[in-house]
């Protein structure tokens, strides 16, 4: 059986229903044959343990604890859905100071235990918030951190092609930027629809700018939608995506979808954003977007959003303010991105 790497692969939050689907993902993709799944809840966790060895995948040794030690020492791949899900009536914000406090502790224990980890992929909301806490406390350089973002343009992909009533594979380079949250950024300025630009058509009979903001909203509350339809969160769509990112940094297929990563220019300053990215086997590679004067403006208000709770967080004394940052994080005083 052939693998990306032998390197160890840790799925943090393994007993609920993103990590359990991840850790089945990256088992049926031949990531590699050292997974450990780890989660506090040691009876769930034994329960998917179960279940993953009754599929009978060949090749992999998989392990289970709820440890965190034993789960995060020699970890060199690390994917987490660690934080407590979004229900029915909460925005990803509303649950921002329990899964700011799991995230502190989380990008401690990498710190702690597997200073040498190569690559982190951060799922768990507010993802832009949990990752720059777990970027910060990790000591990890930029490139290595990267959070869930690539859902918000997987949303209006399909969004766009049940519009148009074309293959999805038609919609070329949807694009949302900025948070993964209510105050996202959907551009339209990158996107093609069947070789035409999304901008030539919106605003014609064939997408009328009604029919666009209705696109948007529906992209933006996207995950509201699957709680409403599902009666949960969403857990196939964020855990094959956050796979395919590992995957990517393992050296697999390159991932191209947007991805959160951390910012500090001239224009953003110290956040974790979705940009345009590329994460490879080099880790994330950011590259500046530039759409049009309406994007542009809807992109900084979803920076001060994203500003407003990583502000908030420092507040209630889970990060410290950001001219001490250097103390813990020396690299995150360079310009990044």
């Amino acid at each position: 059986m052939k693998f990306l790497t032998n390197d160890k692969l840790l799925i943090s939050g393994a007993a609920g229903m993103i990590g359990s689907n991840m850790a089945q993902t990256a088992m049926m993709m031949h990531l590699t044959p050292n997974i450990c799944i780890y989660d506090p809840y040691a009876k769930g966790l034994e329960g998917v343990y179960e279940e993953l060895m009754h599929c009978a995948f060949e090749g992999v040794n998989l392990t289970f604890t709820n440890d965190i030690e034993t789960a995060f020492t020699g970890a060199k791949y690390i994917v987490s859905s660690g934080g407590a899900p979004r229900k029915a009536g909460m925005t990803r914000e509303d649950l921002l100071k329990g899964n700011a406090q799991i995230a502190e502790e989380f990008g401690k224990n990498v710190r702690k235990y597997c200073p040498d980890v190569k690559h982190v992929v951060v799922v768990f909301n507010p993802a832009d918030i949990t990752g720059l806490i777990t970027l910060l406390y990790s000591g990890l350089k930029p490139s290595q951190v990267s959070t869930l973002a690539a859902l918000d343009s997987t949303r209006l992909r399909s969004e766009l092609s049940r519009y148009f009533g074309i293959s999805p594979d038609e919609v070329i380079n949807s694009r949302t930027y900025g948070g993964h949250g209510e105050q996202m950024a959907v551009f339209a300025s990158t996107t093609e629809i069947d070789g035409k630009p999304l901008t030539e058509i919106i605003g014609t009979e064939r997408l009328p700018e009604k029919d666009w903001e209705e696109i948007k909203l529906r992209v933006i509350q996207g995950g509201k939608n699957i709680i409403d339809l599902r009666g949960r969160s969403s857990f196939q769509s964020p855990a094959y995506l956050s796979i395919r990112m590992i995957a990517a940094a393992m050296g697999g297929e390159p991932f191209k979808w947007p991805v959160g990563t951390y910012v500090n220019n001239t224009r953003f300053s110290h956040i974790m954003m979705a940009m345009e990215t590329e994460v490879g086997k080099d880790g994330t590679i950011c590259i500046p977007v530039k759409g049009t004067p309406q994007e542009e403006k809807e992109l900084e208000e979803s920076y001060k959003h994203l500003c407003k709770l990583r502000d908030e967080v420092i507040y209630l004394g889970i990060m410290p303010p950001i001219a001490e940052w250097g103390k813990l994080n020396p690299v995150l005083d360079k310009p990044s991105c």
